[in-house]
C-alpha cells in the first residue's frame, strides 16, 4: 500500500509540474502576444507622429513661402475686359491715383482717334502725363482698317520703346485687346515679348472687349466688367462729359 501511495503521489506531482509548465507556456505566449502589440502600438503611435510632425513641417514651410510672396512686390499686368462700361475709366483712375503718388505714367490708346480731345485727355495734359492717341476711330467707324492695323503695329512699336525705356513706373496700353482679338498683332508674341521685355517693377494695364484667353491667363489681375444697365441701351440718353468723354 505503501508502495502504490508513492507512486500514487508521484504521478499527481509529475501532472501537477505539467499543468504548471503548461500554464507557464500559455501565459509566456500571452505575455509575448501583448508584448508584440504593445510594440506594434508605440510603432503606430511613432509613424503618426512623425507623419504629424512632417505635415506640420510642410504646412509652415508653405506659410513662410505664402508669407514671402506676400511681401514680394512686382510690376502687374492688370486686364480689364468685358462689354460693360467702365475698363478705360478704371485705367485713368489707375493713372490717377499713380499721379497721386508721384509715378511716372504713359498712356498709348489704339483706337481712340488721335485728333479727339476727351475729358481724360485734357486732365492729363494738366498733369503732365505722356498721352499718345495713335488710332483713326473705332473699328466700326474707320474708313480704312488697313490703315487702323497699320497705326497699330506703329502703336504697338511706340508701346514697347515706353516699356523698355525705364522712364514709367506705370503703362496703361488703351483699348489693346482689340488688336489682338482682330489677329492684327499675335498674342504670343506678344506675351513672350513682355515676359522677355518688360522691367521687374512696371505695371501695365491693358483695357478692351474680348480679351484673349492666352492674356487673360498671362495676367496677374484681370477684371470683368459686365453691363447691368446702361442708360442709351435702357432709356436712350446719350453719352454726356464727364461721363463717357
Amino acid at each position: 500500500m505503501p508502495i502504490f501511495h508513492c507512486e500514487r503521489s508521484t504521478a499527481l506531482s509529475i501532472d501537477s509540474t505539467e499543468s504548471v509548465l503548461v500554464s507557464d507556456a500559455t501565459e509566456n505566449k500571452a505575455t509575448v502576444k501583448r508584448a508584440r502589440t504593445e510594440r506594434a502600438r508605440t510603432e503606430r503611435a511613432r509613424t503618426e507622429r512623425a507623419r504629424t510632425e512632417r505635415a506640420r513641417t510642410k504646412r509652415a514651410r508653405t506659410k513662410r513661402a505664402r508669407t514671402k510672396r506676400a511681401r514680394t512686390k512686382k510690376g502687374l499686368v492688370i486686364v480689364h475686359t468685358g462689354d460693360g462700361k467702365g475698363k478705360s475709366t478704371a485705367a485713368i483712375g489707375i493713372m490717377t491715383r499713380a499721379w497721386g503718388r508721384g509715378m511716372k505714367v504713359g498712356v498709348i490708346q489704339f483706337l481712340k482717334n488721335e485728333n479727339a480731345s476727351f475729358g481724360e485727355t485734357k486732365a492729363a495734359q494738366r498733369m503732365g502725363i505722356d498721352w499718345l492717341s495713335i488710332g483713326d476711330g473705332f473699328t466700326w467707324t474707320s474708313h480704312d482698317l488697313d490703315e487702323t492695323e497699320a497705326r497699330v503695329h506703329h502703336g504697338w512699336d511706340i508701346a514697347k520703346e515706353g516699356i523698355t525705356s525705364g522712364q514709367y513706373d506705370i503703362m496703361i496700353l488703351d483699348e489693346f485687346t482689340y488688336p489682338l482679338h482682330f489677329g492684327w498683332l499675335d498674342t504670343a508674341e506678344v506675351l513672350d515679348w513682355l515676359a522677355d521685355n518688360k522691367p521687374h517693377m512696371l505695371h501695365v494695364v491693358i483695357t478692351g472687349r474680348y480679351a484673349p484667353q492666352e492674356l487673360i491667363d498671362y495676367a496677374d489681375l484681370v477684371t470683368e466688367m459686365h453691363e447691368i444697365k446702361h442708360p442709351f441701351h435702357n432709356q436712350g440718353i446719350k453719352a454726356q462729359p464727364g461721363i463717357e468723354f
